[in-house]
């Protein structure tokens, strides 16, 4: 389970009943919405919230740095609230399922000197792909 309730309340962030209910509906394991998912969740538990409300309290959350944006193949961003431990994305190549996976080891030590162009490298994001369980059960390629 992410943290995030408990990260805002922490942080003194104004906890609207709209403000709570998209922290509610992206906190969890392995919670990657759209927009629009986020939106469809929070209309389900509070009928009366603002597709407007939804994607400023997204942008908010981003901003303050509580949930990552994730996007993946020129899909529709996703919504990470996982954004305190350190970790990279597993992603279906078919029907585009992301996981949260931690690998071991530095993947800036990955990178050869030779290979920086002079730059001095401070972060990196590496995607895994292939095909889920559901998708591989299928049997056919992406």
């Amino acid at each position: 389970m992410s943290d995030l309730l408990q990260r805002l309340r922490a942080r003194g962030w104004r906890m609207t009943s709209q403000r709570r209910v998209v922290a509610e509906v992206l906190d969890g394991e392995h919670v990657h919405l759209t927009a629009e998912e986020v939106h469809a969740r929070a209309t389900a538990r509070l009928p009366e919230i603002a597709r407007a409300t939804v994607y400023n309290t997204l942008g908010e959350l981003v901003a303050i740095g509580e949930v990552v944006e994730v996007s993946t193949d020129g899909r529709a961003k996703r919504y990470d609230p996982n954004a305190r431990r350190p970790h990279e994305h597993l992603v279906c190549s078919r029907c585009g399922t992301i996981r949260d996976v931690h690998p071991t080891g530095d993947p800036l030590a990955a990178l050869p000197p030779s290979e920086r162009f002079g730059f001095t490298v401070t972060t990196a994001e590496i995607t895994y792909r292939g095909l889920c369980p559901d998708c591989a059960a299928k049997g056919d390629r992406p």
